[in-house]
């Protein structure tokens, strides 16, 4: 049986802050890894799991600039990890896992987002390679710490989805490069690797979930021209956000993330997108951007992204 995306009246909504979302709740004794875990929604996700008692780690690509950005939080440790690099992430994985310590909570915040077309690794298209493969091998790495601390493992995801099914006839953009598409793909892949995750792991007391955070200007928009951001709407000419726009806070928009992680209301759930602190519906048919589309969260897709991603990084612990 899978959940339903149907709303479960959780109280929050698309104005809430990490820390109303984790009011009550004692994280002390537990432990956080969080990608992308120094800068924008990652950053202030680290900050209130840490204010609410939790350990963190943050692996950074930059852990100069990371340690930097955490200095004064409480609690935070950073580690060296390139997710578009995966040697880099089999050497993280591996530090961690010596240290005999089990996860409690993943999430997988770290992305990018629309950059010019950029080629990892084999040639993987950078997106799809940076937000989902990199994060596909990354879980299955720390998969007996995960499994240890009966973990929620939390992709962010983003209505981005919408743009773009996996393309199965040419996923690495080998034939035509379009930056949107290439995002929508990699969230569309965020959101069916937990669909499977949750599928293979929940007899094992591990859940996943997967959210949009909504709009939020951070550093992720830095592949964006100005014009594109003001033709958008996003911000004026002097570079300000338009109030029209319906920009989040980072505090809001670390909130999901944070719910997904922690929420009791969620305990028995899992599988499902999340957004604005709520399980999402399904999305509308007249194309509007709320809730999830089909096939986001279709479980034939699902298994075959997966069976996919075991194949381009060589892992997949929960084989069999």
């Amino acid at each position: 049986m899978t959940t339903p995306q149907e709303p479960i009246g959780s109280g929050f909504g698309a104005h809430s802050t990490a820390d109303d979302v984790l009011r009550g709740i004692d994280l002390t004794g537990k432990l956080a890894l969080v990608t992308g875990g120094y800068s924008g929604i990652g950053l202030e996700a680290t900050r209130a799991l840490a204010k609410a008692g939790a350990h963190v780690v943050v692996p950074a690509r930059r852990p100069e600039t990371a340690a930097e950005a955490v200095a004064g939080i409480e609690g935070v440790e950073v580690d060296r990890l390139d997710l578009a690099d995966l040697d880099s992430v089999r050497d993280f994985a591996d530090r961690f896992l010596a240290t005999g310590r089990g996860i409690d909570i993943v999430i997988n915040s770290a992305g990018i987002m629309a950059c010019p077309e950029t080629r990892v690794g084999p040639g993987w298209e950078a997106q799809f390679a940076t937000n989902h493969l990199g994060h596909y091998a990354l879980a299955n790495r720390l998969w007996p710490a995960i499994e240890r601390g009966g973990a929620r493992v939390v992709a962010v995801s983003s209505g981005g989805h919408h743009n773009s099914p996996i393309r199965w006839d040419d996923v690495q953009f080998e034939h035509g490069y379009d930056k949107w598409e290439a995002y929508g793909q990699a969230k569309t892949a965020n959101v069916l690797f937990a669909r499977h995750l949750d599928t293979l792991a929940r007899d094992r007391n591990v859940r996943a979930f997967s959210l949009h955070p909504g709009g939020i200007l951070t550093p992720l928009q830095r592949h964006l021209p100005k014009a594109e951001m003001v033709e958008r709407g996003w911000i004026d000419e002097d570079g300000k956000p338009l109030n029209p726009s319906g920009f989040k806070s980072t505090q809001e928009g670390a909130a999901t993330q944070v719910w997904a992680a922690t929420s009791p209301a969620l305990d028995g759930l899992g599988g499902v997108y999340l957004e604005d602190c709520e399980v999402a519906g399904p999305a509308s048919p007249d194309g509007s951007r709320g809730g999830v589309r089909d096939y986001a969260v279709d479980p034939e897709q699902a298994a075959r992204l997966w069976a996919l991603s075991a194949e381009l990084t060589g892992v997949d612990a929960l084989a069999g």
